[in-house]
């Protein structure tokens, strides 16, 4: 069951999407805020807190964009397609509640034969001042559904600095997270179902990537922009094994300047979100 290459260049919507701070609040603890101290990040799980104002995580916008999943792109098994890579660049702080208007573009469908590579550009405008709001970029792996004879596409570089890491974070989701981050839109049975998880060989249901994704990005925030969710203005990285509910993480980070890279380890040292890359803007 192959993608279609001729799908590049559809063009989906413009579709509206609307959320609350109740949204917005939901995807804070979705990905760990208040987790280890309910007191601490006030700014990302509440909205009424006296002298503090409601902030929304950056990596929120990515789960608006996505809203309505993917466009029609051919047959592929879905138990064997994943989230294999994510970018995003903010115009500003996105707003706790809102309408918005998302375009998605079909950019790029490589063939890794027998399996395949689709890029999905999505642009989020806010329907009241027609400013955009993000830029998102999905990278979607599709397991069996290459062999179409189209080209390879580019293999992207990203080397780790040869010195030590300027942090490291070691984190935990809890047992149940990818019931809860499921809430924020992502009902993929593969992160809840467990006859749906083994036909994709996962032995129990799997954590959403985007949940280790924007758990990051909270503590990206939290630790080099001093909890202003304004000042991350981009941030990427790739899939590359996947997480259990629960695991133990390491994040280990290389910042130089207003940007930075970073990567995401087990205890062991395996690698399960790479090629991290991120941009601050200045206080």
């Amino acid at each position: 069951m192959p993608l279609d290459p001729t799908r590049v260049g559809t063009v989906t919507g413009p579709r509206t999407v609307t959320w609350t701070d109740k949204d917005s609040l939901l995807y804070a603890l979705a990905v760990g805020a208040g987790q280890d101290d309910p007191l601490a990040e006030l700014a990302f799980t509440t909205e009424n807190s006296e002298g503090v104002a409601q902030q929304v995580i950056p990596s929120f916008g990515v789960v608006l964009s996505v809203d309505g999943g993917l466009p029609d792109v051919g047959d592929f098994d879905p138990a064997r397609a994943v989230h294999a890579e994510q970018e995003f660049e903010v115009d500003g702080p996105l707003p706790a509640a809102g309408t918005a208007h998302v375009t998605t573009t079909v950019t790029e469908i490589w063939d890794k034969d027998p399996h395949a590579l689709l890029w999905t550009e999505s642009e989020l405008v806010d329907a009241a001042t027609g400013k955009r709001l993000m830029r998102s970029r999905l990278g979607g792996f599709f397991g069996g559904a290459g062999g179409f004879g189209g080209e390879r596409g580019p293999s992207a570089t990203w080397t780790a600095p040869e010195r030590e890491p300027d942090l490291e974070i070691d984190f935990a989701s809890r047992p149940d997270q990818a019931l809860l981050y499921r809430l924020t839109g992502d009902r993929n049975p593969l992160h809840a179902d467990p006859a749906f998880a083994a036909r994709g060989g996962f032995e129990r249901p799997i954590l959403h990537g985007m949940c280790t994704y924007g758990w990051v990005a909270r503590l990206l925030t939290n630790h080099l922009a001093g909890g202003d969710a304004s000042r991350l203005r981009s941030m990427a990285g790739r899939f590359t094994r996947p997480v259990l509910p629960g695991d133990l993480l390491r994040l280990l980070v290389w910042t130089d300047g207003g940007a930075g890279l970073f990567r995401v380890l087990t205890p062991s040292g395996d690698v399960v979100l790479d090629r991290g890359r991120f941009g601050l803007r200045s206080s």
